[in-house]
């Protein structure tokens, strides 16, 4: 029983991508990560500072099926999808003793507090973002939309992107420091990204990731504070919902934070159902 290490993305898809895919809801942000590394290079999340991406799987035995994965692209911390208590304390010893380094831990609640545990130690850490993973049941777009219209995001758009973008990371407790311009211009080119405009002015945004083995996430939605209030995040949700489906989605996905009541109640009524609790743990400096 133990984990497997590489810093080749192409291996671990081999080694693990049945198994994300055997649970594409539970691995929705493996998946995701895995594949923007494949296709974009280990710098696709920003610069890592010299530290190498880490990709691994868990194995009950030599020849035995992968049972849990992981991911860390620097300087993002840890993430990983569903997992005991015992493999996420065993993952936090063996990525210390091959020298990774880690500032907090992302994954599902449980599997989180025992990784942080063993790294930091009981008490050295703290909860930063508590989420909820909600899926799609049937879409309800809003019954009253805005005034305006969908539409998607064309290169003309990158530079209005990229700054919602930086909003966005200063809303959710993201570095404000990344230059998002490559990760936007990636999620244009993708045909993802959506805009609800008004008068030919763009008021909010959301994107949808590509699909993988069956799935699609919604990620970001924002709007400017000075427009907020006015349904524009509903409408343009709904559209990036419809997008994903569109694109061959079989289950549509998102993380809301679950301090943030209103945007829970938003994504409800347009059709999405709470699965399962997450977090963001910050571990004591």
């Amino acid at each position: 029983m133990t984990w497997h290490l590489t810093h080749d993305v192409e291996e671990f898809c081999r080694e693990a991508g049945e198994h994300l895919a055997a649970d594409p809801v539970g691995n929705t942000a493996l998946l995701t990560v895995s594949e923007t590394v494949r296709r974009h290079g280990p710098d696709a999340y920003g610069d890592g500072g010299g530290l190498p991406v880490r990709f691994g799987w868990w194995r009950d035995r030599g020849s035995g099926p992968v049972t849990a994965a992981f991911a860390q692209t620097p300087p993002h911390p840890p993430l990983f999808g569903p997992v005991t208590s015992h493999q996420a304390r065993e993952l936090a010893r063996v990525l210390r003793a091959d020298g990774a380094v880690a500032s907090g831990v992302r994954g599902p609640d449980g599997g989180a507090q025992a990784f942080a545990d063993e790294w930091a130690g009981p008490g050295r850490w703290s909860e930063a973002v508590r989420s909820r993973l909600f899926r799609l049941g049937g879409l309800c777009p809003p019954e009253q939309p805005p005034p305006g219209r969908a539409r998607r995001a064309t290169e003309a758009d990158v530079a209005q992107a990229t700054a919602w973008m930086t909003g966005f990371a200063a809303d959710t407790g993201a570095s404000t420091d990344t230059d998002y311009t490559a990760n936007m211009a990636r999620r244009i080119a993708d045909g993802g990204l959506h805009l609800w405009e008004v008068d030919g002015r763009p008021v909010s945004m959301a994107a949808h990731s590509p699909v993988l083995a069956g799935q699609s996430r919604i990620a970001p939605v924002y709007t400017p504070p000075a427009l907020r209030g006015h349904g524009y995040a509903g409408a343009v949700t709904a559209a990036a919902s419809r997008g994903a489906l569109d694109a061959g989605a079989e289950q549509v996905l998102l993380f809301a934070d679950v301090a943030d009541p209103a945007a829970n109640r938003l994504y409800e009524r347009l059709g999405y159902r709470p699965l399962a609790p997450y977090v963001e743990l910050d571990f004591a400096e």
